[in-house]
């Protein structure tokens, strides 16, 4: 009895290097870096430990060890999962080689490396002394205790908190019906706050008049879609106060793009005649009165469609004709120089050029009223100068473009036509990274990549402009924008002799922040960001 009680002794082992791999986890969830699972790890640590005989079965679970290991520290990170990786694979073999090398190098935190470099020597002097395996267990001991007590404490020494750019600086609105925020966030009441919300969604639509009065005044409405420009952005690069936003008659600056990437932000804007629907419903069939340009066309406003690309990556122009309903032809491209290389080695071209052609092309159209919808990417992650093979940097870019969309509304303008312009980006650039994802990535729609400036001018209108633009401060998305457009569609706008935009812009739908890609959501509830990676539990966005 006595053998065998040592020869079963003689079977525990410590966790070795394993130590170091929780180690290292432990110091990135105190400093945020982790959507740290703490059950699966304990159930890790125990099959580390569970007692073997010989030392074959104990090297055989090592090498067994290594993939789930690896599986498990990327499951904990907030790194993109499997699936959504699979289904970007496509888009990941455009990419110019360039670009990726980029991407990788930038993805390498050199600092953290150091870091976890003194940690390992840390490490190996203290394991000559002290059982750090004993310590190890009882830390993941205590953080599975933490998470079974109460699984909305917070595991870091800096709570989760608000992002760098606030969208609810203003007063809260008065909540929608049935979207009150006032039970606690626990993961259950966020999943069922965020099944009301798209609900109450789908209940919303613009009302568009059936007909336009007999004196109503032709006009163009020309949206000009911006891939990567956000509010954070502006601040980073600090361009917020470049002249083209006080050229505007309205600012949005509490707007919501709810997304992070351009097909499904095209896809949203196309349909923005309806509430705000979750991704996946974006790729199914909609009610035809969800879609803004076709509203408009029934009205006699032309469809037009312009772009500074091909349109090819990512089937982005696919995707706005099946999607979208947007089935107007391109505006050719012919003769327009481009201006610098995509993230994918296909050219951009040159936007000022290709907004004056817009402008002749209207001069010289018998078409009484249009409406054009324009995306443009100059901005974009990996956009370099032409001949070179180094990603340009995002300030110099988007002063350019700046200056060509300010001198683009100058001309407008001195033409004397009659315009309403839409700026609406489709998300921001993610210029300055956070715990969770490196800059340049979107895969996830923090509040820092959907808060976006959206800017509105009225071209030509009899009234005289006012000196500084309105700025909308309640919480508005994508139905704002149908909402405006289907208040001026009869153009008495431009005819008036004072205008009043205050009351064009009274009573906007107000939409609550809830953003979504492909395997993530981010909401805001009561005032802080949550966030759901591939349907799991929600946790409070870090910081």
């Amino acid at each position: 009895m006595n053998n065998r009680f040592t020869m079963h002794g003689s079977w525990w082992r410590g966790l070795g290097g394993w130590n170091f791999y929780f180690l290292i986890k432990f110091a990135l969830l105190w400093y945020g870096y982790l959507n740290f699972h703490a059950l699966s790890n304990l159930v890790f640590l125990a099959w580390l430990l569970f007692p073997l005989p010989g030392v074959r079965l104990h090297r055989l679970r090592q090498w067994i060890s290594l993939p789930i290991g690896v599986a498990l520290f990327w499951h904990d990170t907030w790194l993109p999962g499997l699936h959504s990786i699979m289904s970007q694979g496509s888009q990941l073999a455009g990419f110019s080689p360039s670009y990726l090398l980029d991407l990788a190098n930038r993805f390498i935190n050199w600092e953290m490396i150091g870091a976890g470099f003194v940690l390992l020597v840390l490490y190996l002097f203290i394991a000559q002394w002290i059982r750090v395996t004993v310590l190890v267990s009882l830390m993941l001991i205590w953080l599975n205790v933490l998470t079974i007590a109460g699984p909305a404490m917070n595991l870091l020494p800096n709570s989760a908190a608000t992002p760098t750019e606030k969208l609810n600086d203003t007063p809260a609105a008065k909540a929608p019906d049935g979207l009150d925020q006032s039970a606690p966030p626990t993961s259950a009441n966020l999943t069922a706050w965020l099944n009301r919300f798209y609900d109450a969604e789908r209940q919303r639509a613009t009302h568009f008049t059936d007909a336009l009065p007999a004196d109503s005044q032709p006009f163009d409405i020309l949206v000009i879609n911006i891939c990567s420009l956000s509010w954070s952005d502006l601040n980073v690069a600090q361009l917020r106060n470049h002249p083209l936003w006080q050229h505007f008659d309205i600012l949005l600056n509490n707007y919501n793009s709810a997304t992070g990437y351009s097909g499904p932000a095209g896809i949203r804007l196309l349909r923005a005649s309806c509430g705000q629907s979750s991704h996946s419903d974006l790729y199914k069939a909609t009610d035809q009165r969800c879609y803004l340009f076709d509203n408009l066309a029934k009205l006699g406003f032309k469809q037009q469609l312009m772009m500074d690309h091909t349109g090819v990556f990512g089937n982005y122009l696919k995707e706005l004709r099946e999607e979208g309903n947007l089935q107007a032809p391109l505006m050719s491209q012919a003769g327009i120089s481009p201006e610098v290389t995509s993230f994918d080695g296909s050219p951009v071209f040159n936007d000022a050029q290709l907004m004056q052609r817009w402008l002749d092309d209207r001069t010289k159209s018998s078409d009484a009223r249009s409406a054009t919808f324009y995306n443009l990417i100059p901005l974009h992650d990996g956009t370099r100068e032409l001949g070179s093979t180094r990603s340009a940097d995002w300030q110099p870019r988007a002063k350019v473009l700046f200056d060509q969309l300010d001198a683009f509304l100058t001309n407008l303008e001195k033409s004397g036509r009659r315009v309403m312009v839409l700026v609406v980006p489709e998300h921001g650039a993610a210029l300055q990274g956070d715990k969770m994802q490196m800059s340049g990535l979107r895969d996830i729609p923090s509040p820092d990549i959907t808060h976006v400036p959206v800017g509105i001018k009225f071209v030509g209108m009899k009234a005289p402009h006012q000196g500084q633009p309105l700025s909308v401060e309640t919480p508005t998305s994508l139905m704002a924008i149908s909402e405006i457009v289907s208040r001026v569609v009869d153009g008495q706008v431009f005819n008036a002799p004072n205008v009043n935009m205050s009351v064009l812009t009274d009573n906007l739908p107000q939409t609550p922040v809830v953003s979504e890609n492909d395997n993530a959501v981010v909401m805001m509830y009561q005032g802080k960001p949550w966030i759901r990676l591939n349907g799991g539990d929600w946790v409070p966005y870090p910081q």
